[in-house]
């Protein structure tokens, strides 16, 4: 029997060391932790992949919260009947007592145990979904203020009327013209139509 930890973040910016910190007060090898920094959304991971692979019946495996293995309802509950009743693998949720397939594997002790992990998924989605509520009502609220998202769009430089006509009568190569405005092709595209109805429009 092996022991191995799983820790997840959800993106590069976070730190996982308070999860390391239990994983290595369980004495659990280094090389039996695995790590991913993605979202919770799926397991689409490739280090919980890895890890899969590795699990064998009779192995242990730890995850400090059941937030940490997944944020999706349908799919916790779907990877614990995998590891569990298909590979045969023991799971200990570190934070929650009852969440350990190691205790009373008796009718009520399933039941219990099964209560609590389709409770703590629910919570775990809906956490979810609340940050990503509270995110986007965010954006909304600062994009109203007139706060603007994205990379900062490339000016037309003064003489952008006599490039587009430079260009159009094939007097200078496309390459060039796209050097002097600092602009990709798919830009330089878009600039000339806002250009002709910018310029159309104060023809009118």
């Amino acid at each position: 029997m092996k022991t191995y930890g799983y820790c997840r973040v959800s993106s590069t910016d976070q730190n996982e060391d308070r999860q390391l910190i239990v994983m290595q007060e369980l004495n659990i090898p280094h090389g039996q932790i695995f790590i991913d920094k993605q979202s919770g959304k799926d397991f689409e991971r490739p280090m919980y992949k890895t890890l899969v692979k590795k699990l064998k019946a009779g192995d242990l495996l730890y995850v400090l919260s059941i937030d940490r293995l997944g944020r999706n309802y349908e799919e916790i509950q779907n990877q614990w009947r995998i590891l569990t009743k298909e590979k045969g693998v023991d799971i200990c949720v570190i934070d929650m007592e009852t969440l350990d397939t190691r205790s009373e594997k008796t009718l009520v002790g399933t039941l219990i145990a099964d209560l609590t992990l389709q409770l703590l998924s629910f919570v775990a989605q809906n956490e979810r979904e609340s940050i990503h509520k509270r995110q986007a009502q965010g954006i909304a609220a600062a994009q109203a203020r007139g706060v603007r998202f994205g990379r900062p769009p490339i000016e037309m430089p003064d003489n952008f009327g006599t490039l587009i006509k430079q260009w159009e009568k094939k007097q200078v190569p496309l390459e060039q013209i796209l050097k002097q405005c600092g602009m990709g092709r798919s830009t330089f595209y878009q600039r000339v139509q806002l250009y002709k109805l910018l310029y159309m429009k104060k023809k009118e």
